[in-house]
């Protein structure tokens, strides 16, 4: 494990974590080709390294948004809370499921210009004003979800999915988390139109 994953906090010895962490750490490992810093930083804690992933497995596996939708609802709320590893590492997780390489960078610097749908520019007003203004969020604005097409268990999910990356996005902050270079290129071969 990278031990610049985090500025402020001392990464572990992969070898000094129990087995269940080091396990999930070598099968994510496995998937991407390389350990994201997330889970070497979060492994700090493994209490909360344990329920953190499970929630965030949970709102990535049983959704009713669509992956892509499920990562840029991250990235603009990442965005607007300027986080740095977030924005990296959700970015090329949006070029890759949305199959676009320009979209990422769209939404991090303003997703209200980005080429994206209606129902997807609702979707990232509703997840913003619930990041930036939550005590403002009302009925109005669930209405203008299920108007713009979502189910009610998307409307949940859009809500579950925002709430849970402000968490992240303030520990990521807090911890100052370094996205692995590998995320920077991630994803960003022309499109294929």
């Amino acid at each position: 494990m990278d031990d610049d994953a985090m500025r402020r906090f001392p990464v572990p010895d992969r070898d000094d974590l129990p087995d269940d962490l080091r396990e999930r750490i070598d099968d994510e490992t496995e998937r991407a080709g390389f350990t994201p810093n997330v889970f070497a930083a979060f492994a700090y804690k493994p209490s909360h390294f344990r329920p953190f992933f499970e929630y965030h497995d949970a709102l990535v596996e049983d959704t009713d948004l669509e992956r892509h939708e499920v990562e840029m609802i991250i990235v603009a709320v990442s965005g607007v809370n300027h986080c740095y590893y977030c924005n990296v590492a959700h970015g090329a997780l949006v070029r890759i499921y949305a199959k676009d390489p320009l979209l990422a960078d769209q939404l991090v610097a303003n997703y209200r210009t980005a080429d994206i749908p209606e129902k997807h520019k609702t979707m990232l007003d509703v997840a913003v004003k619930l990041t930036e203004s939550p005590v403002e969020v009302g009925e109005d604005d669930l209405q203008r979800l299920r108007d713009a097409g979502f189910s009610e268990e998307a409307v949940w999910d859009i809500g579950a999915v925002t709430a849970f990356f402000n968490l992240s996005n303030r520990m990521a902050m807090f911890a100052d988390m370094r996205p692995n270079e590998e995320f920077h290129t991630l994803g960003r071969e022309p499109r294929d139109d």
